[in-house]
């Protein structure tokens, strides 16, 4: 939403959904134009790589898990592997080491179609790693609903903010 107040509503969340589906729809475009021209084993390798080693290590250790915590390290994997900077980086090198392919358009047809398709995004470590409501984010989105049903005070700051 902004600096300040990091979260999205339904309508914001929709909206940002929708902006990853025009990349999406952009890189499916260019994928089906250049379908003659792409090596689909590296495609396919290069979309299947970024859950290979960012989402099923991660979802493994959480279904093994009694209590649903894994390490932190899962978390980071994830991240990574599902960033679009790293799908920027991945690029680059394979364009500079190997070539520049239309195989590559994979990552961002994997990274938008997650934002865009299932709104997954990156994972913070204080949520479980398969997606749940926390508990907290409920309370919050049920106060946050409430506020907006009566007047607005948008000139409240600090604690009182808070507290809606």
């Amino acid at each position: 939403m902004d600096a300040k107040n990091r979260f999205e509503t339904r309508t914001t969340f929709f909206m940002l959904r929708l902006e990853w589906l025009g990349g999406l729809v952009a890189c499916a475009v260019l994928t089906v134009q250049h379908f003659s021209e792409i090596r689909w084993a590296v495609f396919f390798g290069l979309f299947a790589a970024i859950d290979v080693v960012g989402y099923v290590p991660g979802a493994v250790a959480f279904r093994r898990s009694r209590d649903g915590r894994i390490s932190h390290w899962y978390f980071v994997a994830y991240n990574t592997m599902h960033s679009l900077v790293t799908a920027g980086v991945v690029a680059g090198l394979w364009a500079v080491l190997v070539k520049p392919e239309w195989a590559l358009l994979a990552l961002p047809v994997h990274l938008l179609g997650d934002r865009a398709l299932f709104g997954n995004s990156l994972k913070p470590f204080g949520v479980r790693f398969e997606p749940a409501p926390h508990p907290a984010y409920v309370d919050f989105e049920r106060k946050y609903s409430i506020s907006r049903e009566g007047k607005s005070d948008v000139s409240r700051t600090g604690a009182d903010a808070v507290r809606l």
